[in-house]
């Protein structure tokens, strides 16, 4: 196969399963888009976890579903079903609903938890392509995808069906967390770790704070200001108010603005600048980097109010991988 051939059969495979998606979002005008909003009220109602379960290639999909679902605020879990009948159907609680994937909907290993949600009462919701198939019926809820042809040449290999399956979940997982008001925060909480767990750092986890802080009062001279700014080596200062409120910022291009003007030991207050740039302790790690690269600055003051409580340097998002 030469090189020209094969980039024409990934062409392919992406418009092949471009169109099972398209024939996914055609069919939410045939009663798809209702059997989703069904789900959400079911899952919502519950006041339990959704319990994945799926074989082989819908398995694999399940699990990610699962996941998706639960490091967005959905408590869930996947259950292999070759294992259900062997002690983990333990796992399903009354309360959860079951959220069972098969393309075909006759996948021999989901009868042990099919019959357990039925014996039991336990909500069970399909993601099939075959409502008539034994798992299609015996939904109490069915997410009936359209067929749809597989990219593998054969017609086999679970391709297009595993990306229609895969998308089914993501919508399930996404309006959940809409619906719930899942925020950024609430995300961090649930992915502290790599470059994702940084980027959700907030400014009050990365300032400094107390002594470290450089802070003049109004009314200190500029040689004051630069001994401030020097011992704290941020290259920056905040000037505050009797009452402790930031009124400006001192800054290294502050002092060469002076020393270019002929330098007099003047008040901070004549040199400093009075729009400093503040971000609250809340702000996600990666706004306070933005905010830096679109104001072209290197520190910022993290306030309470109108006071300083600590100052960020663009050094300490470097360090904890934000950038």
């Amino acid at each position: 196969m030469t090189d020209d051939v094969a980039v024409g059969r990934i062409e392919r495979i992406i418009d092949t399963e471009m169109r099972g998606l398209q024939a996914m979002r055609a069919g939410l005008g045939n009663g798809l888009a209702s059997a989703f909003l069904e789900c959400i009220h079911a899952i919502e109602a519950s006041g339990g976890a959704v319990v994945v379960t799926g074989m082989g290639k819908s398995g694999h999909i399940g699990s990610k579903i699962a996941a998706t679902l639960a490091s967005t605020g959905t408590h869930a879990h996947f259950v292999h079903p070759a294992e259900a009948g062997h002690g983990d159907l333990g796992m399903i609680a009354p309360r959860d609903v079951v959220l069972a994937l098969s393309w075909s909907g006759e996948a021999p290993e989901l009868a042990n938890i099919i019959t357990y949600t039925r014996r039991f009462g336990i909500t069970l919701i399909a993601i099939t392509s075959r409502p008539e198939s034994a798992l299609g019926r015996a939904a109490d809820i069915g997410l009936f995808l359209p067929a749809a042809e597989e990219a593998c040449p054969n017609g086999l290999a679970p391709t297009t069906s595993t990306t229609m399956q895969l998308v089914a979940g993501d919508a399930l997982a996404v309006l959940l967390l809409e619906r719930r008001g899942f925020s950024a925060h609430d995300f961090s909480r649930y992915h502290p770790g790599g470059k994702l767990g940084a980027q959700l750092l907030t400014a009050g986890q990365l300032m400094h704070k107390g002594n470290e802080l450089p802070l003049i009062a109004q009314g200190a001279t500029l040689s004051q200001g630069i001994v401030e700014m020097t011992s704290k080596r941020f290259g920056i200062a905040a000037v505050v108010d009797a009452a402790g409120n930031l009124t400006g910022v001192l800054t290294d291009g502050d002092l060469r603005r002076a020393f270019q003007q002929g330098f007099q030991d003047m008040a901070v207050e004549m040199a400093m600048g009075r729009r400093p740039q503040t971000v609250t302790e809340d702000v996600m790690a990666a706004e306070v980097l933005a905010r830096m690269n679109d104001a072209r600055i290197t520190c910022m003051f993290v306030v309470e109010g109108q006071k300083p409580v600590g100052v960020v340097h663009i050094h300490d998002l470097l360090r904890a991988g934000v950038a």
